[in-house]
């Protein structure tokens, strides 16, 4: 039995957070390196107003991670942001400073890029990025360092961005990427997808989803039938995780 005063405790802030990949992840990973006084613990909170009270009451956490819907909503309550965090505009990772103090960082951009590069033959030239929410400025991110061009899709499209309605065959006829960033098709919601023209997807397009279950979206399924390579959110999840880790022991 571990003392409760030495116990590290890391956990994941977010709301409908059962399903949650890190708590699996990181408490597997403490089993196997026999890191007893860790626990991994799932925040599940209604509204982030909660955050305050999270990271003032004792257990304090030792490290956080972020996850839909806060990423962005968790920015005003943080002391610091790295240059990452800052540029993005979202959050996914949290550490405590020698003093203290919060910082903000956001290791998904890596995730994404190191998982991309593991499936991709050549670099996209266009993309679209389908969602505007805390994931989107990851991957909007990583795209901006390989000099690919891109535009969003959202149901609220802002200047320079489509709607759904407004993407046609000569759209997706100028993409070689597509980067699903929402949460349509999660499961149990398996039935859902985004709801581009797939009828106009071939053999030219890869599909990338940040949803890891189901291991197959509809939308990626879409995507294969019609001959498009296509990856899952799981290796992101699981290079962003280990980034997140080594920001925690740094």
């Amino acid at each position: 039995m571990v003392k409760k005063d030495l116990i590290k405790q890391f956990g994941l802030v977010g709301k409908n957070i059962d399903y949650s990949f890190s708590r699996s992840y990181f408490s597997s990973k403490f089993e196997n390196e026999k890191k007893v006084n860790h626990r991994y613990v799932n925040y599940d909170l209604h509204n982030i107003n909660q955050f305050k009270e999270l990271i003032t009451k004792k257990p304090i956490p030792k490290g956080l991670n972020v996850t839909i819907p806060y990423k962005k909503e968790v920015i005003p309550f943080l002391d610091n942001l790295s240059k990452e965090a800052e540029t993005i505009k979202a959050v996914n990772t949290i550490v405590w400073d020698a003093n203290g103090k919060t910082i903000g960082h956001n290791t998904d951009h890596t995730g994404f890029e190191k998982s991309l590069y593991e499936k991709i033959e050549k670099k996209p030239k266009k993309a679209l990025i389908l969602g505007t929410g805390g994931a989107s400025g990851a991957i909007e991110f990583v795209l901006n360092k390989m000099d690919c061009a891109f535009r969003h899709v959202s149901r609220n499209p802002k200047e320079n961005q489509f709607s759904y309605d407004q993407l046609s065959k000569k759209h997706l006829d100028k993409v070689d990427l597509i980067v699903n960033t929402t949460p349509l098709g999660t499961f149990p919601d398996t039935k859902q997808a985004p709801p581009i023209p797939y009828k106009y997807i071939n053999s030219k397009h890869f599909l990338f989803d940040l949803i890891y279950n189901p291991k197959e979206t509809r939308f990626l399924k879409e995507g294969r039938l019609r001959g498009a390579k296509t990856s899952n959110g799981y290796k992101m999840l699981v290079y962003q995780a280990e980034k997140s880790w080594k920001l925690w022991n740094q």
